[in-house]
């Protein structure tokens, strides 16, 4: 439904590069419309996308790096976003909960109600404007980590120490960004789940064996959260397959985020399905997996007998 096609795109890029006219390539326009699936009406363009899709896992060439397949350039752009986005999304989950089950714990006192504001303050700003704060200092008032790439242009990509450090080096920024935000959000969730508990009989009972707080903490009152953390974080784990678009774009970071932007300017549909259907596949397996794992932390969800 978008103006323009893959193809007009193709033969403006071969026209400002080769100076090939497109008045004079109709045979090279039927040939790349029947390459890139848009030949016949939308439904066989449908059941042709969907039949390469289920048979071969084929999304078709790529505008970004033609002739080279979709899936190609998705799987060289999909470790760094699992690498950065799932990191991130697992450092935010566990310091979030963490730090709410404490601030829920002691509420009233003067630390809980502290870090509590501040969360609410701060919970809501975007990722990116933690990211060009931390750009400013750190990169250019500071100068001590590097604001552009996921790694050294002049190193040779492998497995060897001088290119892991400097993946990581050049991940804190991004990553930082994402985990300050990402956890602010988790520990207003997890308070806002431990505060309704205090004071009830169980916890009561439990304090009444002689348990110290901290185990009454994380065997009792932690537990009653973990089903809707868990869930949410399940689920939020799908969606770190459409990368942090902005983030990636911010540092130049080459993950699914950025392919998509990148994608979309110059109407690589076949790369934009790919992506698309790569995070509703992820989602749909994080709901299925969740599914099998809840029962094993709450038993009063089991299903079964």
């Amino acid at each position: 439904m978008l103006p323009g096609d893959p193809v007009s795109t193709v033969l403006q890029s071969m026209q400002q590069q080769y100076g090939t006219t497109v008045q004079a390539s109709g045979d090279l326009v039927a040939r790349y419309r029947t390459e890139f699936g848009l030949d016949g009406s939308v439904i066989e363009q449908y059941l042709r996308f969907m039949k390469n899709l289920v048979l071969h896992q084929d999304f078709g060439p790529s505008l970004l790096s033609y002739p080279t397949p979709a899936q190609d350039v998705i799987g060289a752009a999909l470790p760094w976003t699992i690498g950065l986005m799932g990191i991130t999304a697992v450092l935010s989950w566990v310091i979030g909960v963490a730090a709410g089950a404490i601030a829920g714990w002691r509420r009233g006192r003067l630390g809980a109600e502290v870090t509590a504001n501040v969360a609410i303050a701060f919970s809501q700003m975007p990722f990116y404007f933690v990211a060009l704060v931390l750009v400013y200092v750190f990169s250019y008032l500071l100068g001590v980590l590097p604001n552009r790439s996921a790694y050294d242009s002049q190193l040779t990509p492998g497995w060897n120490l001088e290119f892991i450090g400097s993946v990581l080096q050049h991940g804190i920024l991004p990553a930082v960004s994402i985990v300050v935000i990402g956890s602010l959000g988790w520990l207003l969730s997890t308070r806002m789940l431990i505060v309704p508990l205090l004071g009830e009989d169980f916890l009561s009972y439990a304090e009444a064996k002689g348990l110290r707080p901290s185990v009454i903490l994380r065997k009792y009152a932690l537990r009653n959260c973990y089903l809707p953390q868990v869930t949410a974080f399940g689920l939020g784990l799908g969606f770190i397959f459409n990368g942090n678009v902005l983030v990636e774009q911010l540092f130049s970071y080459p993950g699914l985020g950025s392919t998509l932007v990148a994608a979309i300017k110059l109407q690589d549909l076949n790369t934009i399905m790919g992506i698309t259907s790569l995070a509703i596949f992820a989602v749909l397996t994080a709901n299925f997996v969740l599914e099998l794992v809840l029962p094993l932390l709450d038993p009063r969800i089991k299903g079964w007998r």
